[in-house]
């Protein structure tokens, strides 16, 4: 856990697409100094992964930095997905919303045999078709 872990947690309760935020209130979320170059360098706000450690706080919160002012000292996190670890509603899950809605609903009694047709003619039609099922014993 990195000393910014605060500031992703703080970023992925937010509802709002974008948050504005000032340098101190970051550092008042945190509770440690930004360091030196973050107001120095404006690269150090861009949003490379490999930048810092900070960057890779925000990105995984589901955010990106943008409009950063370095003379009056804030800049704006912007929404750009849900946060790693987390289901997106719509487009992000691998299933319909409504998969397994129906979870605990339906009961196989046992003994039942699933693989079997339900219709007995059916399975008689099949066999005329294709021949007898052949068991292993």
């Amino acid at each position: 856990m990195s000393k910014y872990s605060a500031l992703g947690e703080y970023l992925k309760r937010q509802s709002a697409e974008r948050i504005p935020m000032t340098f101190a209130e970051i550092e008042k979320i945190t509770g440690s100094k930004l360091p030196a170059s973050a107001s120095k360098y404006r690269p150090w706000w861009s949003n490379n992964p490999n930048n810092s450690v900070m960057t890779k706080v925000w990105l995984d919160a589901g955010f990106e930095s943008e409009q950063v002012d370095m003379a009056g000292r804030k800049l704006v996190f912007h929404r750009v997905r849900k946060p790693k670890g987390e289901a997106a509603a719509g487009g992000d899950e691998p299933f319909h919303p409504l998969y397994g809605y129906m979870k605990g609903l339906v009961r196989i009694m046992p003994g039942t045999d699933l693989t079997q047709p339900a219709d007995p003619e059916w399975a008689d039609r099949l066999d005329a078709k294709y021949g007898p099922e052949k068991r292993e014993e």
